[in-house]
């Protein structure tokens, strides 16, 4: 059963850094795209980053480009999102996803993971 475990929200200040970490279990292969997804109260979950599965490709929403970066390590089965610069309009519920197998580039709409965690809070203070 594959599983995706995030970790690393909490309670920051404008302008500050937070690294999310996104677990995977339950593969027996590491060949999966991978992406972060957020949403805010009263909100439609949103696209924020995506990488193919050897971490060659990337993608970003506009909104965090150039302040947030996504990368992985398979042999840790493990992704990870560095935002810095965080302002408040980041403030939302954090969520990682995958898809089933392959995806040597990131995909940006939802409906293209079959896996999701179970989400982290990220609040931005201002």
């Amino acid at each position: 059963q594959v599983q995706l475990v995030e970790s690393g929200g909490g309670l920051v200040q404008a302008g500050g850094s937070l690294r999310l970490s996104c677990a995977a279990s339950g593969r027996t292969s590491s060949r999966f795209a991978m992406g972060w997804f957020r949403q805010a109260p009263g909100k439609e979950r949103e696209f924020v980053a995506s990488i193919g599965w050897s971490g060659g490709s990337t993608y970003y929403a506009d909104s965090v480009k150039g302040r947030f970066t996504i990368s992985r390590d398979n042999t840790k089965n493990t992704m990870y999102l560095q935002m810095n610069s965080l302002k408040p309009e980041d403030t939302a519920v954090y969520y990682c996803a995958s898809v089933g197998s392959g995806g040597s580039y990131g995909y940006t709409k939802s409906y293209e993971y079959d896996y999701w965690g179970q989400g982290t809070q990220v609040t931005v203070s201002s």
